[in-house]
C-alpha cells in the first residue's frame, strides 16, 4: 500500500490517530469472485492476481486493505510445507488433508524451510516479483501474514482430533504447538526479509476461540506471546472471530496491537475489559450485514459501532468487519463502509 494509507492505519493502531480509519481483511475467498475471475486464474497467473488486488486497492481509496497484496493459497501454504495433500477447486479456495494420524507421527515432523518446502518458496518468489511492480507505483507491501499455531496444528492433525488431543494427549499437543509456533515465526520472518519493507504482521487463528479460559492459558497464550515477542518493532494484528469472551482480558498480555474480533462480541463489552491496551478492530457482521444486507444496513450498523466507541470513550479503534470479507460481498456495501468512517 502507499505510505499515506499505511501511516493512517499505524497511527490508529497505536492510538495516535484522530480520524476513524476503515480497514478490511481481504483475501482469496472474496477477491477472485468480486473481480470476475476463477480461483485457478487468481492462484496460477500472477498478472491476474496483481490486477485484481490493484483494482480493489484503487477502487476504494478510503479503505486500508489488510494485509494488502497478500500472496496466499487460501489456508494451504503453511500445511503444504509439512506435506499435507492440497485439493484444488476452480471456483473455491483449496482444502487441506491432515498429515498427522497419531501422536507417533510427531517424531518425523520438522519445522519446514520457507525457501524450499511446499508452496512457501513460490509465495516468496511471487512477493519479489510483486514488490517490483508496486514500487514502480510508489507503493510497497507493509504487512505479511501467517495462520496461527493452533490453526496450523488443526490442519496438520484434523480439527476434531486436535481438540480431542487437548484433553487426552496434552503433552503431544504441546510438542506439536512448539513446532507450529516456530513455523509461524520463521514463515513471517522469511516473508519480511524477502520484501524488506514490512512494518507489520498479522496472525490469523480462530481455533483459539474454541478453547475454555483454562485451555487458552495452557495451550494458546504462551505460543501467541512467543510469536508477537519475536517482532518487537512491528505493528501486530491478531484476527480471531470465534469466541474470545472467556479469555479476552488476557489477550493484551500477548503483545498484540490490533485485535480483529467476531461480531457476536459487543464493542462496548470488549472495550470495557481491554481499555486502551490494544486497538479493537470491528465490528460489522461480515455475512448477514456486509455481504447480505443493503448499503443502508451497513451504514446503520457502522453508526452503531461508532456510537459504542463514543459511549465507552476509547481512541484505539478501527472500523471493520467482525472477520474477513465474505464471498459475495457486493461493491456497494464495501463503498458504504468506506463512507461510514466519516459519519
Amino acid at each position: 500500500m502507499d505510505e499515506i494509507r499505511w501511516n493512517r492505519f499505524k497511527e490508529a493502531a497505536l492510538g495516535r490517530g484522530r480520524d476513524i480509519v476503515v480497514a478490511l481483511i481481504v483475501d482469496s475467498p472474496w477477491i477472485p469472485g468480486h473481480c470476475g475471475i476463477s480461483h485457478f486464474d487468481y492462484f496460477l497467473f500472477p498478472e491476474r492476481w496483481f490486477e485484481a488486488n490493484l483494482r480493489i486497492y484503487s477502487s476504494y481509496p478510503d479503505i486500508v486493505f489488510l494485509p494488502g497484496f497478500w500472496v496466499e493459497y487460501g489456508m494451504a501454504t503453511e500445511p503444504s510445507a509439512f506435506g499435507c495433500r492440497i485439493t484444488w477447486w476452480e471456483n473455491n479456495t483449496p482444502s487441506v488433508s491432515p498429515v498427522i494420524h497419531n501422536m507417533a507421527d510427531l517424531d518425523r515432523l520438522r519445522v519446514p524451510k520457507p525457501e524450499a518446502d511446499g508452496l512457501m518458496p513460490f509465495v516468496l518468489h511471487w512477493y519479489r516479483w510483486a514488490q517490483g511492480l508496486l514500487m514502480e507505483r510508489n507503493m510497497s507491501i507493509k504487512m505479511v501474514a501467517a495462520r496461527g499455531p493452533l490453526a496450523l496444528a488443526a490442519h496438520l492433525r484434523g480439527m476434531t482430533e486436535f481438540l480431542t488431543d487437548l484433553k487426552i494427549e496434552p503433552a503431544g499437543v504441546k510438542r506439536l504447538l512448539e513446532i507450529t509456533t516456530s513455523t509461524v515465526i520463521e514463515w513471517l520472518k522469511a516473508q519480511a526479509e524477502t520484501l524488506g519493507t514490512v512494518e507489520g504482521i498479522m496472525v490469523l487463528d480462530d481455533i483459539v476461540g474454541f478453547l475454555s479460559r483454562q485451555d487458552y492459558i495452557e495451550f494458546a497464550h504462551p505460543y501467541l506471546r512467543e510469536i508477537f515477542d519475536s517482532f518487537p518493532d512491528m505493528v501486530k494484528v491478531y484476527h480471531n472471530d470465534a469466541n474470545i469472551r472467556p479469555f479476552m482480558d488476557k489477550l493484551a498480555e500477548t503483545g498484540l496491537d490490533v485485535l480483529n474480533f467476531g461480531y457476536n462480541l459487543g464493542i462496548d463489552e470488549l472495550a470495557r475489559v481491554v481499555g486502551e491496551k490494544i486497538c479493537i478492530m470491528g465490528n460489522i457482521p461480515p455475512l448477514s450485514v456486509l455481504a447480505q444486507g443493503r448499503p443502508e444496513d451497513v451504514k446503520h450498523v457502522a453508526a452503531k459501532c461508532l456510537e459504542s466507541v463514543s459511549n465507552v470513550g476509547i481512541r484505539r479503534f478501527i472500523l471493520s468487519a467482525g472477520g474477513g470479507v465474505s464471498p459475495g460481498t457486493p461493491q456497494e456495501n464495501i463503498s458504504a463502509i468506506a463512507c461510514s468512517g466519516s459519519l
